[in-house]
């Protein structure tokens, strides 16, 4: 059983940054609700709790808010923005409207005599996202260890409570020694060990799987993506020949890709391989259809029904498994938190499927977990490091209505673009970059004629685990022959556009 540090989300924007921060400081973390209850949390056994930030008002009367009674279990507890202001206010601090805001990056002062600022430095930068604030340290044996210009009490603690609180947020790479913060509460406060090492994960899960499983047959849905391969290595360690895979090619898959996929599991791993051709239904139960989550809900629940038909085909099978990871799980939401979108393999789920139970190995990893996972297991790494492809494909990068005709597009055009990144050597620093059909039609012209053609939005990200992501600095001359390309070479293509947001605001995908 590894060291857990359970992450309580208030509803911020970077709480899933948070939890990879630990893991990549080596201790297993989890992001539960605000509103878990307290012998929940205190059953876990957690080394340690944060608190995240979050949008509300900690004053009002429906802000999120949680048992006093968790500040005196002697877990030690880390207050981070939203997450500092609740601790504030349990133990009767006044917090009130800031007479300055602070947004962005923010010189401040930290006493180097606390733990968590311990070789530091006295004098830093942080990242601040805050209207609100703690005006005093709550009582008499709390001092404040953190001030800015604006912000008098921007960290307080209790040392033998083991109760720190931050108003800024260590956990993004704006704030300069944030990372060293985060390890001084882990290893100092919480005392941790360390033990979260993704290869001694991937030996306890193929031999929990082999226990669970047993003899019973399973099937693994398999997009040739990094998830699903992983995944079905993974499974194929535990189980054998008792494991089969099984592609299903929506015809929402990028130029040669099904072939590809068939060719490399067939040929190079030797599985039980299935391949089911349904592009015409897929395609027709997406007729008409424009809106995102109605995509993704009938992908999903497509998928699944194909999934049970093969299955009565091959005879008594018992569990279903998918490559589900803890991004898609995290970004479909759950009851107390916001839906950024649903993943087919999450949000899609229909109620009622014809197996004993979905397993899902990799749904606590996030992306480059998965990607350390499969390099553990000896995947080539041409495999695991291919870049992420959404599982309901280029349905989401179509916007609108789906067609065979706008599909040709965005195959060729994607095409293209990867082909011409590749070239240049950007592959291996771009995250993923991708095109989009933006379903919007501008006059152009060609030859001196008018045109009336589609507009392509190229798409390329840099990121560490997609929960946040920057857009590529794509020289000028390499996206100006890539434009050129698409135009020149492409039908029904006039206009090509670069989309130059992060994330967040945006997600990675258009929808």
């Amino acid at each position: 059983m590894n060291e857990l540090v359970i992450i309580l989300d208030f509803g911020g924007q970077f709480n899933q940054l948070i939890a990879r921060r630990v893991r990549e400081l080596g201790v297993y973390s989890e992001v539960l609700s605000y509103t878990t209850p307290l012998e929940e949390i205190q059953a876990r056994k957690p080394i340690g709790i944060i608190f995240t930030g979050g949008p509300s008002v900690v004053t009002e009367e429906d802000a999120p808010t949680i048992d006093k009674s968790i500040l005196e279990l002697g877990i030690p507890i880390l207050g981070i923005c939203y997450g500092c202001q609740l601790i504030g206010h349990l133990l009767g601090s006044v917090v009130s409207k800031s007479t300055m805001k602070e947004y962005g990056s923010t010189e401040i002062k930290y006493d180097t005599n606390s733990i968590i600022f311990s070789e530091v430095g006295e004098n830093g930068i942080c990242w601040m996202s805050h209207s609100y604030s703690v005006e005093k340290e709550p009582a008499e044996d709390f001092r404040v260890t953190a001030s800015t210009k604006n912000c008098s009490v921007a960290a307080f603690e209790n040392e033998s409570k083991n109760i720190y609180a931050v108003q800024f947020h260590p956990e993004v790479v704006h704030t300069k020694g944030g990372t060293k913060m985060l390890e001084n509460f882990l290893y100092k406060a919480c005392a941790a060990k360390g033990d979260w090492v993704i290869k001694n994960f991937g030996e306890e899960e193929i031999e929990k799987l082999r226990k669970k499983i047993g003899d019973k047959k399973v099937l693994c849905a398999l997009s040739g993506g990094v998830d699903s391969s992983v995944a079905a290595v993974l499974l194929n360690k535990a189980i054998g020949k008792n494991l089969i895979c099984i592609f299903v090619d929506t015809g929402l898959m990028r130029l040669n890709e099904g072939d590809e996929v068939e060719n490399l599991f067939k040929n190079t791993y030797g599985a039980n391989f299935i391949r089911v051709n349904a592009k015409e239904r897929f395609l027709s139960k997406l007729k008409g259809v424009t809106e995102p989550e109605l995509k993704r809900k009938i992908i999903g629940e497509e998928f699944i029904r194909v999934f049970e038909e093969e299955a009565k085909k091959i005879g008594q099978v018992d569990y279903f498994v998918q490559g589900t990871i803890y991004s898609d799980v995290v970004e479909s939401g759950s009851k107390n938190s916001a839906v950024i979108k649903s993943h087919h393999n999450v949000g899609g789920l229909p109620d009622v499927i014809d197996f004993e139970e979905i397993i899902e190995p990799l749904r606590d990893l996030f992306k480059d977990e998965v990607r350390k996972l499969g390099i553990s297991l000896s995947m080539p790494e041409f495999l695991v490091y291919r870049q992420p492809f959404p599982g309901p494909g280029m349905a989401v990068r179509c916007i609108g209505e789906i067609t065979e005709e706008k599909l040709e597009i965005l195959r060729q055009t994607d095409f293209i673009f990867r082909s011409e990144i590749e070239k240049v050597g950007l592959n291996a620093e771009i995250w993923q970059y991708f095109t989009v059909l933006t379903g919007v039609k501008s006059v152009g012209t060609m030859g001196d004629e008018r045109t009336y053609g589609y507009t392509i939005a190229l798409r390329a990200v840099t990121s560490e685990d997609a929960m946040t992501a920057d857009w590529a600095r794509i020289p000028y001359e390499v996206l100006a022959n890539i434009s050129t390309k698409i135009v020149n070479e492409v039908s029904n293509v006039n206009r090509v556009v670069y989309d130059i947001t992060s994330k967040p605001p945006a997600t990675i995908e258009w929808e």
